[in-house]
């Protein structure tokens, strides 16, 4: 008979129940929380001012600017719309994170960034600052170290400011290719390229091959009080005129040149200026003297072959002549030795009806004696006929100068001379087409005081 025996031997351990699977939402990462996948991004729209949209617009249609700043301009212009980060991408074919990068970076907020502090957020506009334009621009990367150290740098932009010519070149400025040459042989750097040296003077605007003229001005300190002279003679001229002081301004254009091209001109066309032909002959020069009543504009001129202290006295005399009904000239004029020559003294000693004797000798004594003293006889405003001069460097205050310019423009600029006659001619039919047709007295606007800004605040 058999007995049971209980079987103390341990049980196996039951399987553990099968994982769940786990819960992947649509469109999700399953191991996310659903709350996470589901929750809302807030989408910050870019409010952009009037200003930035124009300065946007104004960059993305420049057809000179990079490429690189034109698409990220508009890819802020699409942002301010309301489009979406894959919108944007699509429509400028670019990747989505230039997209994000550019935008996030002008607004220090990129959009569609997820938000933790509230699941159903409100929709929030922020406007950006102005000024903004610089954030498209490229950040700075530190690249390779520099090849050469600010003291070489240095040592070349201060030769680049040297004269050749204290370095045994006998030349008047440099060129890149010289001052490399020099750089080395001083042993500034052991080499240098052209186009390095270029980039180092084109990064602080050094420019050794050009120059411009300039005037050590001589200082004058009776300028302002002439300046404030002439204005108020001008400003005077039209009511003076009325009582018989009449105002001219004079001046001469000298070396007018007769000038004839060798073919025709061809007419304009659509889209085509007039073309004209580049070679010409000479056929001499002219000097015009010319007046200009102040009051009405008239111009009166003599056309000579020379320029001298006897063309200009006949012009003063012209004027006088021409208006018998007049019984005071004032004349406005720059320092030029002809416009206070001897002749004229003399021509108004003897309209002022006094004896020669009593002028002097020029050079030696008397009102003759220097060029200062005959000004002072001819500014003399008790006499019948005086003058009254410019400033130096300032032939800007006559307005015969605006005439001559007029005159430039319309006769001599595009004229075609055959003959010095021909040119005396087409002066003079100008001279009275202007007279009939154009003559007006200039609006004169400058008072004679210093220029001053406006104050702001």
């Amino acid at each position: 008979m058999k007995t049971n025996r209980l079987d103390l031997r341990p049980s196996a351990p039951p399987p553990p129940p099968p994982p769940p699977d786990p819960v992947v939402p649509p469109h999700g990462h399953p191991d996310r929380h659903p709350s996470q996948l589901m929750r809302p991004r807030r989408h910050t729209p870019l409010v952009l001012s009037a200003q930035e949209q124009a300065e946007l617009e104004r960059l993305s249609r420049r057809q000179a600017a990079p490429w690189r700043a034109v698409e990220r301009a508009r890819i802020i212009l699409l942002a301010g719309q309301e489009m979406t980060v894959p919108a944007i991408a699509a429509t400028l074919q670019v990747c989505a994170n230039t997209v994000r990068k550019w935008v996030g970076r002008y607004t220090h907020q990129p959009l569609g960034t997820p938000t933790t502090e509230n699941p159903a957020p409100q929709p929030a506009a922020v406007a950006p600052p102005p000024a903004k334009l610089s954030r498209l621009a490229d950040a700075h990367r530190s690249g390779r170290p520099d090849t050469f150290t600010a003291e070489q740098t240095c040592a070349l932009i201060a030769l680049a400011c040297e004269r050749p010519e204290d370095h045994g070149r006998p030349i008047t400025h440099w060129s890149a290719r010289e001052l490399r040459d020099q750089t080395v042989q001083a042993g500034i750097v052991p080499s240098i390229s052209v186009r390095q040296v270029n980039r180092l003077l084109a990064a602080i605007d050094l420019q050794p091959h050009r120059s411009r003229y300039w005037l050590n001005a001589k200082p004058d300190p009776q300028k302002h009080d002439k300046i404030r002279a002439l204005c108020q003679v001008y400003h005077q001229a039209p009511a003076a005129a009325r009582h018989g002081q009449l105002t001219f301004s004079v001046d001469e254009m000298t070396g007018l040149q007769a000038l004839a091209r060798i073919a025709p001109d061809h007419p304009m066309q659509p889209g085509q200026p007039v073309r004209r032909e580049f070679e010409y002959e000479r056929h001499g020069t002219l000097s015009l003297l010319a007046g200009m009543n102040v009051a009405t504009g008239q111009i009166r001129a003599l056309c000579r072959p020379t320029r001298t202290e006897i063309d200009f006295v006949d012009l003063i005399d012209d004027l006088v002549q021409a208006h018998p009904q007049a019984h005071q000239f004032t004349f406005v004029l720059d320092n030029l030795n002809t416009h206070q020559s001897e002749s004229l003294v003399r021509y108004v000693a003897r309209d002022a009806a006094l004896r020669e004797i009593d002028l002097g000798t020029k050079g030696k004594e008397g009102v003759l004696q220097t060029q200062v003293s005959r000004a002072s006889f001819l500014n003399d405003p008790s006499h019948r006929i005086h003058f009254c001069y410019t400033p130096k460097h300032a032939s800007w205050m006559n307005q015969i100068e605006i005439w001559f310019g007029i005159l430039a423009r319309k006769v001599i600029r595009r004229g075609n001379f055959t003959s010095l006659a021909d040119l005396q001619q087409r002066l003079e039919a100008f001279v009275d087409y202007f007279n009939r047709t154009m003559a007006k007295p200039f609006k004169w606007t400058y008072q004679g005081k210093p220029l001053q800004g406006s104050t702001s605040g």
